[in-house]
């Protein structure tokens, strides 16, 4: 079962459960992807970009690239609806890094995991070195 929650658009209670915003504000988005999906999908807009779109549409940007992120925009489709990667900024239209930031991350997590293999390494090494024990016995003249 659902939980109380307010909308994050218009600040109204409504029971959280499919949707995270309340049936107003669906019904609202509903409207927007429809005038938007009427606009591109005419052959001659289908080449548009999201600015050109907000521009014919007056349909907030940031409602059309949450289209676009929820696959109900397909970029297969329609090739320009790009957002920008969360790093650089570049545009796309997967995910959310572009591909050669998603290479940067995936080489750093590699570096970072050698360096910790290199340091336990180390750490084993610098344990079983120290484990030598001398006894040493004060008043024993046997020598």
């Amino acid at each position: 079962m659902g939980e109380l929650a307010n909308c994050p658009n218009c600040n109204a209670l409504f029971v959280q459960g499919i949707r995270d915003i309340c049936q107003d504000c669906y019904k609202i988005e509903e409207q927007a992807f429809r005038t938007v999906y009427d606009f591109i999908k005419q052959r001659k807009n289908r080449q548009a970009t999201i600015a050109q779109i907000v521009e014919a549409t007056e349909v907030d940007e940031e409602l059309i690239m949450k289209f676009v992120k929820e696959k109900r925009l397909r970029a297969s489709q329609f090739p320009n609806l790009t957002y920008p990667c969360e790093k650089c900024g570049k545009g796309i239209n997967d995910g959310i890094l572009c591909g050669s930031c998603s290479s940067e991350l995936v080489n750093d997590l590699q570096t970072q995991e050698k360096i910790d293999q290199v340091s336990a390494r180390n750490k084993q090494q610098e344990q079983s070195e120290s484990h030598t024990y001398v006894s040493y016995h004060k008043n024993r003249n046997n020598y």
